[in-house]
């Protein structure tokens, strides 16, 4: 009795669960909801930008570093008192963005602060005394040799970026360029002298003082300059070179890529220079090998004499070093614009951050 009455109330709950189950399948049957609402796409919705990418034109992909980035420059000191037009970076190298100049008023804007170390003073009384500003950036400026640039102890620490014609300074800026040309029809200029050499700074203990007492003693120099009692013109200088088959381009100290005008103005006007300073392999970092005569090629100043006397004599072999003319030609670096721009670009383009440990051991060792 008791058995019977159980299974039939168990048996009620699993009748009304089977009917409850085919009304829901039936309603879900013929009543769907959207897909939207229960679907795939609703467990795993689309990312929102595949969404949109549907719906908008794919947009054109620009590169970043080719968008312009203003930088402000700020010329602290002129070099030497030189004085050149700050709004010429964009024509003559092609920088966009830099804005160079000499108002310090505008200094805690400026991305940048030049300073010029021959300028400098020894205590660091004309830098700025006001507090930097966190993003702003003091570059150094210096194109003369660690032996004419008084060393300043206190600068180390201070400076963030270099410029200078050392090619492992933070912005490298040499005295001269070999650029392409398109010019088929180089003309050597006509000769008047065999070997010449314009010099100011004469200083006996000099290297290059040394070596010309010699080699005068072998050949004929053509010498103007302070230092003889001549005095040449800038605008003459060029003009004087351009008349010498060769050209003493002896440097007044010997280091790491101390390469001036001395060897560019020779090679910009069509004479060869005769190169004294650092060794040829580093020389040919920046100029063709051909171009130009080193001193160490030969064992005296007395057999460079006997080569140059050679050459005068041998045409070919004289136009040899002008070959490279072919396809290219020398350029001067426009002094204090060229580096200040150099400059400018580096921190429009280079926001992070930057420091230059230990000044002093790298330019002076």
């Amino acid at each position: 009795m008791f058995s019977t009455f159980s299974s039939g109330m168990f048996r009620l709950p699993v009748v009304v669960a089977i009917a409850l189950g085919a009304l829901a399948i039936f309603f879900l049957v013929y009543f769907k909801q959207p897909e939207t609402w229960f679907s795939v796409s609703r467990i795993r919705p689309p990312p929102p930008a595949a969404e949109k990418a549907k719906l908008l034109p794919t947009p054109a992909i620009t590169d970043p570093a080719s968008q312009p980035v203003t930088a402000i420059l700020l010329i602290w000191m002129w070099p030497f008192g030189y004085r050149y037009h700050m709004d010429s970076c964009k024509t003559l190298y092609g920088i966009d963005g830099c804005h160079l100049t000499d108002d310090r008023s505008m200094y805690n804007r400026a991305d940048g602060v030049i300073f010029h170390h021959r300028d400098i003073s020894g205590d660091l009384s004309n830098l700025p005394q006001s507090p930097r500003p966190p993003f702003q950036k003091w570059v150094w400026m210096n194109m003369e040799s660690p032996s004419n640039s008084r060393q300043i102890s206190a600068l180390n620490n201070l400076i963030n970026l270099t410029v200078n014609y050392r090619q492992d300074a933070t912005v490298f800026v040499p005295y001269g360029f070999i650029v392409p040309s398109q010019d088929d029809d180089f003309v050597l200029p006509n000769k008047s002298k065999l070997v010449c050499w314009v010099v100011s700074n004469w200083n006996s203990n000099y290297d290059r003082v040394k070596y010309y007492n010699e080699l005068k003693n072998h050949i004929e120099i053509y010498t103007a300059g302070n230092a003889f009692q001549k005095p040449v013109s800038h605008d003459d200088l060029l003009s004087l070179i351009s008349s010498c088959k060769f050209y003493l381009s002896f440097e007044n100290s010997v280091h790491q890529d101390y390469v001036t005008e001395k060897l560019y103005n020779p090679l910009v006007v069509g004479t060869v220079p005769i190169v004294l300073g650092p060794s040829r392999q580093n020389y040919e970092n920046f100029v063709p090998g051909d171009a130009f005569i080193h001193v160490k090629d030969f064992f005296s100043p007395k057999d460079l004499a006997g080569f140059l006397l050679m050459l005068d004599k041998n045409d070919d072999m004289y136009h040899r070093y002008f070959l490279w003319r072919k396809h290219y030609k020398a350029k001067l670096t426009d002094f204090g614009l060229q580096q200040s721009c150099y400059a400018c670009d580096y921190l429009s383009r280079r926001k992070e951050f930057k420091t230059f440990n230990n000044l002093d051991k790298w330019y002076w060792g």
